[in-house]
């Protein structure tokens, strides 16, 4: 049998040719410079090594010829070569310890991404448990990550306070997931913002005034 470097060295020939016609996958980084092809090439073949290790009958089920095996490796490269060779490493070894399955590409891409415990992220609920404990002023407080304190901003600060987490918490969820989805992105959220202090203090609301706050929000957030 050939070997495995062999098949893949000969597939990186094949994709030279057509370096000028990015993949799907290679197009959000086509404008960061490449990791080194060999380091991909040498991160691919390990993460092979280690598939066949630990999912061995699957492996073989799914390469069971020299030719299928060097094709997929081919594809393989195709879709992995705009990530640095280091986090195809994590996500191989992400992956075995998560799944049952031999990974595919779509999950292996999955795995390359952050989780949220990496990116610094809580999980919605204590997300929310923070947001409506914090004291004010909010912008002052300590928050475990912008996205937290933006959500509870959207989610309106009196709403929180004085809803039932029934119906308080889904509002928060919401925009809390919908920041998150842009920092997974690769965003950084600005950070809180004390706001500017009024010419004169507020005069505080009546508790007809606030009632009326509470259903012009109940029929904003169709709630």
């Amino acid at each position: 049998m050939r070997d495995s470097n062999t098949l893949l060295d000969q597939a990186n020939k094949q994709l030279a040719s057509s370096k000028n016609t990015p993949t799907a996958a290679g197009q959000k980084a086509s404008e960061q410079p490449l990791p080194d092809r060999e380091a991909v090439v040498d991160a691919i073949n390990q993460m092979f090594a280690e598939f066949e290790l630990v999912y061995h009958n699957q492996y073989n089920k799914a390469f069971p010829t020299e030719e299928k095996l060097g094709y997929a490796k081919k594809l393989w490269f195709s879709n992995l070569c705009h990530i640095p060779p280091q986090r195809i490493t994590s996500a191989c070894h992400r992956a075995i310890r998560e799944s049952e399955f031999l990974p595919t590409i779509k999950g292996i891409l999955k795995f390359c991404e952050p989780d949220d415990r990496e990116l610094g992220l809580p999980d919605s609920h204590s997300a929310y448990l923070e947001a409506c404990r914090a004291p004010s002023p909010k912008a002052e407080y300590h928050w475990s990550h912008p996205a937290v304190y933006h959500a509870g901003r959207d989610s309106d600060w009196f709403f929180l306070a004085s809803t039932a987490e029934q119906q308080a918490y889904p509002v928060f969820r919401r925009n809390y997931e919908q920041l998150c989805e842009r920092v997974r992105r690769g965003e950084t959220l600005p950070p809180p913002e004390a706001p500017a202090l009024p010419k004169a203090a507020a005069k505080p609301l009546s508790p007809e005034q606030q009632k009326e706050r509470m259903r012009e929000m109940r029929r904003k957030l169709n709630i």
